[in-house]
């Protein structure tokens, strides 16, 4: 990482002038722990509406330790989406896990583990736009 970061800023001021911040590679801390294999992240689907993320964690600190626990809200009726993340220290602490809760009831529900799959910074595409521009009222 630190040869990388020098790497970074040979290149960033080589020219004698600083690139604008925008030109850095965007990086999350999420993915570095994964990616280092510090922590390993699992996807956890079924979840009841009354299960939060103190149970989550609970349920899952068993298998290891649990840095977090996050399950997913709908903002409009702020209620559980049904589905969650639990983020463990490594990586064959999530694999235990994973065999053991796949399928195993929680609050009433039978539950669903899988790995995580990564968030490269997705955005749902703008909205496509239909019609004549409207005029701005300056003609």
């Amino acid at each position: 990482m630190a040869a990388m970061m020098r790497g970074l800023s040979r290149s960033l001021f080589s020219s004698g002038h600083p690139k604008p911040y925008y030109h850095l590679p965007l990086i999350k801390p999420s993915s570095l722990l994964s990616s280092r294999g510090i922590a390993s992240k699992l996807f956890v689907g079924g979840l009841s509406y009354y299960t939060n993320e103190e149970a989550l964690a609970e349920a899952f600190s068993h298998y290891g330790q649990v840095i977090e626990a996050k399950i997913v809200m709908n903002k409009e009726y702020n209620r559980s989406k049904g589905f969650g993340f639990v983020t463990f220290a490594s990586e064959e602490e999530a694999e235990k896990a994973l065999a053991e809760m796949n399928g195993k009831v929680l609050n009433g529900r039978a539950i669903f583990v899988d790995n995580a799959k990564p968030n490269f910074g997705y955005a749902p595409p703008p909205p496509i736009a239909r019609g004549p521009p409207e005029s701005s009222g300056k003609e």
